[in-house]
């Protein structure tokens, strides 16, 4: 993600006022601003076969706030958002809404090097709530208690490789037990198609994975995953759209972890896209909560890079994962 960060710094430097090159003190750090919650307008509550149910802006002038780069879904109506600053924040949605219940550090401190807490994916063990964390810039993986402590950490010898700006983007735990974990880049700008490394158990224990690609529709780079109770994956994918502002469209994709070979390509298929008019800016969390009647409830949340031209975006959407209604690639 740092090569997109510095572009979107880019675009923003050239819309600044020369006025603005003026050194000022940086205030102290606010740690105490609450979130506040705005329903975003649907005009359209479509994408292909998912519904868009409820969307949301977030905004806090919280230090602790913004950047977030994965979602998990926890028990009691909670989801759980992580940020490439090393933070995290806590919602309870209900049916009024999402209400913010708590922020803080995730990984390191305010003075840690934002090389190594930049938390880029989530994935969560439902029968112990053990938690594991992949890092983008370090091409690490942490594995925390179901209280957020006792982090234990890995750099596998199969990522080692993967570009420091871009590792470890998206990983899923699968319920058998084995771990996927995909790279949002590759050190070679004409590659198609992007690393990523199946583990046959926690990659903690120091299992060396198999290697594999993942294939992504054109421009469109991995950026979370999870698993549906089918066993399937859906793989969220985002593209960036160079401009002044800048923007983003994102497409959500559905792979069977049983298609994964060693040295070959992981294929999926597209099953809804998001531009306008729908919400849309840089989707880079998504979770999942299945229903009782068999469909599941969706959560995206969008990654701001603490820049004025984009926002914190939450989206409720619901889907069958029976529908017969794909949009191929």
């Amino acid at each position: 993600m740092r090569p997109l960060r510095l572009i979107l710094v880019f675009l923003l430097l050239l819309a600044l006022a020369p006025g603005t090159w003026v050194r000022s003190a940086f205030p102290p750090a606010d740690l105490a601003a609450a979130v506040q919650v705005t329903p975003l307008p649907l005009d359209v509550r479509h994408a292909a076969s998912i519904d868009i149910v409820r969307g949301w802006r977030l905004t806090s002038q919280n230090d602790h706030f913004g950047g977030y780069s994965a979602l998990l879904a926890l028990p009691g109506g909670t989801l759980l958002a992580a940020s490439d600053r090393g933070r995290s924040l806590r919602l309870h949605v209900s049916d009024q809404g999402p209400v913010a219940a708590g922020m803080g550090f995730m990984s390191g401190t305010s003075d840690t090097d934002k090389h190594l807490v930049d938390i880029e994916s989530m994935t969560r063990d439902p029968a112990t709530g053990r938690i594991w964390v992949g890092y983008e810039g370090a091409n690490a993986i942490d594995r925390l208690d179901g209280d957020m402590a006792g982090a234990t950490r890995v750099r596998p010898t199969a990522m080692q490789r993967w570009s420091e700006n871009s590792g470890a983007e998206a990983m899923v735990r699968l319920a058998d037990g084995r771990f996927i974990v995909l790279a949002e880049g590759s050190r070679r700008a004409s590659d198609t198609a992007f690393p990523g490394v199946l583990f046959a158990s926690d990659p903690i224990g120091g299992g060396a994975g198999q290697t594999f690609r993942f294939a992504a529709p054109d421009n469109y780079r991995p950026v979370d995953m999870v698993q549906i109770p089918d066993g399937r994956v859906l793989v969220l994918v985002r593209r960036f759209h160079l401009g002044l502002p800048p923007r983003f469209t994102t497409r959500l994709m559905v792979a069977d972890p049983a298609d994964i070979r060693a040295g070959g390509l992981w294929k999926g298929t597209v099953i809804a896209s998001f531009a306008a008019p729908l919400p849309s800016d840089n989707y880079e969390g998504i979770a999942v909560r299945p229903r009782a009647d068999g469909r599941l409830d969706l959560w995206m949340i969008s990654d701001d890079n603490r820049a004025s031209f984009q926002q914190t975006l939450l989206l409720q959407m619901r889907w069958d994962p029976r529908a017969t209604h794909v949009q191929q690639q």
